[in-house]
């Protein structure tokens, strides 16, 4: 354990993680010749500001949407398998750790820092909250409910099953190689037209309602057919793994030095030692964020990006954006903020905008200059289009005295030169998390909420952090690398998939869901005997006694009993008017228009 880490209730996964992490920038400050400030320990809780019991990580994920939105496209709240949001947590921690070891270096008088799972898993469904409270215009903030009889066949999903019984996963983003993969299999070209925007929107509803054509027409081919299609026509094809253990193992970002620069002439050992020293200004000692000063160009779009320098930003930077003329496409997705999308704000609000066509010389000479004036350079650019557009690390970085450049990628070099679309759902598949993600009774498929797009955008940002911690120390620059595969990989995930019983799954009740406390969970018997004072009702019967009566009069009960039980949020629009989140989630307001979750972290 790393020494003085510190936690209430010891939220053990958080805690683990936060410590690999921690232990990994250490190991690169050892590298690049930097000791720094004594590191700082970050305390971490399972419910933080939210002012309710939350025991666990299933409570949390009860009280916080992820089984909302986890569950949208099987039609009702589900857990995830794993303990995603305290492993978001654990990264947060170590990134709030990291932000203060750069902010003391600098010269701030900061020494603690605190976080919470039910925080961490509030950040998760950031952008589902945004659109859940938008009141502006331009489409319904929730999904509609896929069809009950899609729901039974996991319908509201993308994966797909082949005649030989194979389930895949598909991606493109590409309208044309969409209908043209389609076409190859028989499908009328309107009829594959019909799925593209649910196809699409998935990532930002959780849900995929496919007509039930396609399913059909990928129902009567087998895999090699389908992949002759998928590669005829540009289309990424993955078969969807039953194994949850990781296919790969990756450090969750890499990170490397720049050279130290030869001395001037003339200059003696003691002004070499200045060489390369940071141009961004130092902050005013009684700044109250530890990246104060600190200036980050971003060329970056959908969530991983954008997510990396939201964190950044929310940790003090000033974070400029690069976008194509025009703006990104993604501002005027569904649901409206006033004139722009609500999801898009939710990562990119605070953050100025230039213009810039990168495939014009003047476009690309906007993104020297831009990148010469910055302390951190950050991009989730496809493999090559650095290089292509002249504007990889070796191109942007000798003229800056101590820069960042930072690439956030989707499979990093797993497969070679020729990748699939590096998305979130072909990482998941790829790295066993659309097997662990889910109960063995149900069919390994990817989860649609963005589980890997959010934890790469974070671990993105830690890669980032660990480098100006470098910086900061030892007068370098570097470049980092990071993944959405070595993101999914911090997942711990059994050698085996999960079985769980009734009780392991939301209850109905009278008016909503309720979510089991782990003792319940472990003691069945305890619940049966409230029911009916009898040990030998099946666990099926007991769950379906809860439509009985009301959430909060089984809460009551069950606390009578000496038993927890968490409610489970499935309207993410009610969570700014529940007391307990008073402190956690920012109301709309005149000027957003959505809610959003605070900042993830206390400072002392």
């Amino acid at each position: 354990m790393t020494p003085g880490l510190r936690t209430e209730a010891r939220p053990a996964v958080a805690t683990t993680i936060a410590e690999r992490l921690l232990r990994h920038t250490a190991q690169a400050l050892s590298q690049g010749a930097g000791a720094g400030p004594d590191p700082v320990q970050p305390r971490i809780e399972w419910a933080g500001p939210v002012a309710t019991d939350l025991p666990d990580e299933r409570a949390v994920q009860a009280a916080c949407g992820l089984m909302h939105v986890h569950g949208r496209a099987t039609g009702g709240p589900s857990p995830l398998a794993v303990d995603y949001a305290s492993v978001v947590t654990g990264v947060l921690a170590a990134l709030g750790a990291t932000a203060l070891r750069v902010g003391r270096a600098r010269g701030l008088d900061l020494c603690e820092v605190r976080t919470s799972v039910a925080q961490g898993a509030l950040l998760a469904v950031g952008q589902y909250l945004a659109a859940a409270t938008a009141g502006g215009s331009g489409g319904p903030a929730e999904p509609g409910r896929p069809p009950a009889s899609a729901t039974q066949t996991g319908g509201g999903l993308a994966t797909l099953v082949t005649s030989d019984d194979v389930r895949v996963e598909v991606e493109t983003l590409d309208p044309d190689a969409w209908r043209e993969f389609w076409a190859r299999l028989g499908v009328p070209p309107p009829v594959a037209g019909r799925g593209w925007l649910p196809f699409q929107q998935r990532f930002a509803t959780a849900v995929c309602p496919l007509p039930d054509p396609l399913r059909q027409a990928a129902r009567r081919h087998t895999l090699p057919h389908l992949r002759a299609a998928a590669d005829h026509s540009g289309v990424s094809l993955l078969v969807v793994r039953s194994d949850p253990a990781p296919a790969v193992r990756l450090e969750p970002w890499e990170l490397a030095p720049w050279p130290q620069p030869d001395p001037a002439p003339g200059r003696g050992p003691q002004a070499d030692s200045a060489v390369g020293a940071p141009s961004s200004p130092r902050p005013a000692r009684d700044a109250a964020l530890p990246l104060t000063g600190i200036r980050v160009v971003e060329s970056t779009r959908r969530v991983q990006g954008p997510l990396a320098g939201h964190i950044l930003r929310m940790l003090g930077a000033d974070v400029v954006r690069i976008e194509p003329p025009g703006g990104d496409p993604m501002r005027w997705l569904p649901p409206l903020a006033g004139e722009c999308s609500a999801r898009f704000l939710a990562l990119n609000a605070g953050k100025p905008v230039i213009e810039a066509d990168l495939t014009t010389a003047e476009g690309r000479g906007t993104v020297r200059a831009l990148a010469a004036e910055a302390d951190v350079f950050l991009h989730n650019w496809a493999p090559g289009k650095a290089s292509r557009l002249g504007l990889a690390a070796s191109d942007l970085m000798p003229g800056s005295p101590a820069p960042v450049y930072a690439w956030a990628s989707g499979f990093g070099d797993a497969f070679g030169d020729r990748p699939p679309v590096g998305t979130d759902y072909l990482a998941q598949v790829h790295s066993g998390l659309a097997a662990a993600v889910r109960p063995a009774d149900e069919p390994p498929a990817p989860s649609l909420m963005t589980l890997t797009d959010v934890l790469g955008g974070l671990v993105c940002a830690q890669g980032v952090l660990t480098a100006l911690a470098v910086r900061e120390t030892a007068h370098r620059g570097s470049q980092v690398h990071s993944c959405l595969l070595s993101a999914g990989a911090l997942v711990p995930r059994p050698a085996h998939r999960v079985r769980w019983t009734p009780l392991d799954r939301p209850l109905r009740t009278a008016d909503g869901h309720l979510y089991l406390g782990p003792r319940a969970r472990r003691h069945p018997e305890a619940v049966r005997r409230l029911l009916d004072g009898s040990d030998t009702t099946s666990a099926r019967d007991v769950a379906a006694r809860f439509a009985r009566r009301t959430t909060e009069e089984w809460r009551v009960r069950l606390a009578e009993a000496g038993l927890t039980a968490t409610s489970v949020l499935t309207d993410l629009s009610d969570l700014p008017h529940d007391a307990a989140f008073r402190k956690a989630v920012a109301p709309p307001g005149p000027a957003d228009g959505f809610a959003r979750p605070y900042t993830p972290w206390e400072f002392a």
